[in-house]
Order: structure tokens, then C-alpha cells, then sequence
């Protein structure tokens, strides 16, 4: 019975430390900068959803591009797989 109690504990330390929850949390950081910048130049809050959507259209493809570059294994693909028409248009 205890190792039950346990279990939770160290089920949320290995999703903490997978690289699947790492790439999360890293594109989820460059999803509220993006947020925050659109928002400034707008001069209103234009949301998370609204955000996302935008950073995935123009950003993603690239951010993607230069994390493999810098994890030094080129040509590997990150834990998320690339959705169809996900093409930067700036």
C-alpha cells in the first residue's frame, strides 16, 4: 500500500524530467512571449488561443529548426510531431 502512495510522487517526477514535457514547456514559453508581444503592439490582451494560433503559422516550423540545431543532432525530429501547413510566413 505504500508503494501506491509513492507511485504518484515519482510518476510526476519522471514526466517532469522526460524531454517530451521539457519541449512542452519550452514552446509553451515562446507561446506567451509571443502573447505578451503581440499584445504590446496591439495595445489589448489578444489571448492565448489567438496567440498560439499565430505563433504555430509563423514561428514554429523555425523555433523547431534551431532547437534541433542547438541539442546538436541535426536532422532528428522533436517530440511533437509537425502538423500539415505548419510553414512560417514572415
Amino acid at each position: 500500500m505504500t508503494s501506491s502512495v509513492q507511485e504518484p510522487s515519482t510518476s510526476h517526477e519522471f514526466v517532469k524530467q522526460s524531454s517530451l514535457y521539457q519541449e512542452f514547456l519550452a514552446e509553451r514559453e515562446e507561446i506567451l512571449k509571443h502573447k505578451w508581444l503581440e499584445s504590446e503592439r496591439l495595445g489589448y490582451d489578444v489571448g492565448f488561443e489567438r496567440a498560439l494560433l499565430d505563433w504555430i503559422r509563423k514561428h514554429r516550423e523555425c523555433w523547431r529548426a534551431a532547437r534541433r540545431q542547438q541539442s546538436g543532432v541535426p536532422g532528428t525530429a522533436t517530440p511533437f510531431a509537425t502538423s500539415i501547413g505548419d510553414k512560417r510566413t514572415t
